[in-house]
């Protein structure tokens, strides 16, 4: 199973029938579990802290962490697929990380194993689920040899 970190509400309405199409679509391992922690009343470097810490405390030592953010290295799908097969074949816990709107602490930087930018163009929260589940589900068809991928 995979868990994604998300700060903010649940799925706003119209993401929500996205969201559930490929959450419908992926199958153990690639299905996945979401936390949803809430915004910080704060504003700037405090609501990033604040919300860094309490990112931080839902992660556990044998997590492998993806955190997407703006600084991280851009993937490719088939190198999505080879990094969630790896750490399912070797039982580690894989954790998404998408941060608040203010991003994350330098120390949560840190602590993720692998930091992913999806762009260089800047992307709502909501909108950042439903890319990821979508690449999920791409790696999830890739790892299979299906033929949803096309090089």
């Amino acid at each position: 199973m995979i868990t994604i970190v998300s700060v903010g509400k649940k799925h706003e309405e119209w993401v929500r029938p996205g969201v559930e199409r490929y959450e419908k679509r992926l199958k153990k391992p690639f299905d996945v579990e979401w936390v949803f922690l809430p915004h910080s009343p704060r504003e700037g470097l405090q609501a990033r802290q604040e919300e860094s810490e309490r990112i931080a405390s839902r992660l556990h030592n044998n997590d492998f962490v993806v955190l997407l953010d703006g600084t991280g290295k851009m993937l490719d799908s088939p190198t999505l697929s080879t990094l969630c097969e790896a750490r399912f074949v070797s039982a580690e816990d894989l954790v998404f990380v998408i941060g608040g709107a203010y991003g994350v602490s330098d120390t949560l930087k840190d602590r993720a194993d692998a930091l992913w930018s999806l762009s260089d163009l800047v992307f709502p929260h909501q909108l950042v689920r439903l890319i990821l589940l979508e690449q999920l589900y791409r790696a999830q068809e890739i790892a299979k040899g299906s033929g949803y991928h096309h090089e």
